[in-house]
This record gives structure tokens, C-alpha cells and sequence, in this order.
């Protein structure tokens, strides 16, 4: 098992779903949930490593969900997950608050690559 928790965040309950086993399999400890409110009690129930945040939510935003996270557990890594927008565009509203950007459909070795990324992070923090 890799080290650290990976939270998935997606109201897409299916894709969420999916992604958190696919990356069972490959030995990450991972949990889906599918809405901000679960979100924000996850991190403070399981204190994740890495968080994959969907940004596009109904009610709370990703957005928000990023911003209580920082708040609330700092050394959680957050990698932003969206089907719209551009690093850059995220970057120019939310600074260095998030590690990384995968765009949708996301692929999973490049997932994987970035929460290797994000873990390492994690642990020098």
C-alpha cells in the first residue's frame, strides 16, 4: 500500500467511484466521496495525504472545498480535477493553493504520477 490516504472528491458518483478503485488496485489507499459537506468531514475523519478535488460541484464548490481544506489540514496536497479551464486559469484565481491540475477524462497513469508527486510532497512537508 502507498503511503498516504488519497481522497477523491467527485459528484460524479460513478466516475468518482471508479477512479477510487482503480487506485485500490494499484495499492493506494484511496476513498471517494461526492459532494463538498463529505468532503470537509473526510479531511477531518481520515486527514488525507492527497486530495483529487473535482471543481465543478453543485452547492459548495470545489473552490471552497479547496479553501476550507488549506485552512483546516494545510498539509493535505490538493490536485484540482476538472472537465473546464486551464491550469493557468486556476492558478490565476487560486495561487499556489492547489499542487496540480488533471483535465477530464483523466488518464490513469498520469493520475498516478501526480499523486506519486503530491505523496512525495506530502511527506517532505
Amino acid at each position: 500500500m502507498k503511503q498516504g490516504k488519497v481522497l477523491i472528491v467527485d459528484d460524479e458518483k460513478e466516475f468518482a467511484a471508479a477512479l477510487a478503485e482503480r487506485l485500490r488496485i494499484r495499492s493506494y489507499d484511496a476513498l471517494a466521496v461526492f459532494d463538498a459537506e463529505e468532503a470537509i468531514q473526510a479531511v477531518l475523519r481520515d486527514a488525507p495525504a492527497v486530495m483529487v478535488l473535482d471543481v465543478r460541484m453543485p452547492g459548495i464548490s470545489g473552490v471552497d472545498v479547496l479553501r476550507a481544506v488549506k485552512q483546516i489540514a494545510p498539509r493535505t496536497v490538493v490536485i484540482i480535477l476538472s472537465g473546464h479551464g486551464s491550469v493557468d486559469s486556476f492558478r490565476k484565481d487560486l495561487g499556489n493553493a492547489f499542487f496540480d491540475f488533471a483535465l477530464k477524462p483523466v488518464d490513469i497513469d498520469d493520475l498516478r504520477q501526480k499523486i506519486d508527486k503530491a505523496l512525495q510532497a506530502y511527506e517532505a512537508a
